[in-house]
Formats: structure tokens, C-alpha cells, sequence
């Protein structure tokens, strides 16, 4: 199983949530968006931390169990599908989550997100944990 973390899925996994931890553990492989990467280094850039957590960040990635994906011509092909049958639907999100959505799709990893707002998009897997 791939899992795709969100960027509150993964600083959920940095603060030890064990039901993100246990996905993740229990995954083959774990996929970072690179907008993900970039909401996480908005954040640390805006904190009092930002060399340990950036620094946290690049060995996270540097595991041979964890990818980051680029945003290629597959994945904007998905974004403006799930954004087109969204506002069809007239259920907006925030664009970088649906960007997120898109690689989910792409990817057909299992995205481990916080937010409720992902049940709205069709075509993906996702799992919210407790709490």
C-alpha cells in the first residue's frame, strides 16, 4: 500500500499521531506532494524552528521508503478534472489541497489528510484519522 500525506498528516506524524504513524509504518511506500513540501517550508519559515524542521523535512525524504512527486502534465491533467467536477458539483476546496487530490489520483495512493473536505472528490482514497 502507497500512502500520500497531507501536510497535516505529516506534521501529525512529526508530533507522533499514532493512527498517521501506523499508516505509515504499514505502507510500502510514502509519497510527499510537492505541495506539501511547499505549504511544510511556508510553515517553517514562519516558525521559531525552521533549521530543525526543514532539516527534519530532508532526511524524511532522503528514506528509500518515502518519494516526493513532481507536479507533472498527468497531474495537472487531474487537478482540472477534480477542479471541473467540483465546481460542477458546487463544492469548491482549497486549490493546494486540490493539487494534492490530483496527485492522490495520480499516484493511486491511499491520501492520509485531516481534512473532511477530501470526502468531496471523486476518484480518490483517503483516510482521516481520529483526533
Amino acid at each position: 500500500m502507497k500512502v500520500l500525506l497531507d501536510t497535516n498528516a505529516y506534521t501529525a506524524l512529526f508530533r507522533g499521531h499514532e493512527g498517521i504513524a501506523s499508516r505509515v509504518r504499514g505502507a510500502e511506500q510514502v509519497l510527499i506532494s510537492v505541495v506539501v513540501a511547499g505549504e511544510l517550508l511556508f510553515g517553517f519559515r514562519n516558525g521559531s524552528r525552521y533549521e530543525r524542521n526543514r532539516q527534519e523535512l530532508e532526511d524524511f525524504l532522503a528514506s528509500p521508503y518515502v518519494d516526493l512527486l513532481p507536479v507533472t502534465l498527468v497531474t495537472a491533467d487531474s487537478y482540472g478534472r477534480i477542479f471541473s467536477a467540483l465546481r460542477r458539483k458546487g463544492r469548491p476546496l482549497p486549490t493546494y489541497d486540490i493539487w494534492i487530490a490530483a496527485h492522490a489520483m495520480e499516484s493511486g495512493a491511499e491520501l492520509l489528510s485531516f481534512d473532511q473536505h477530501f470526502d468531496e472528490v471523486d476518484g480518490i482514497v483517503w483516510f482521516q484519522p481520529e483526533g
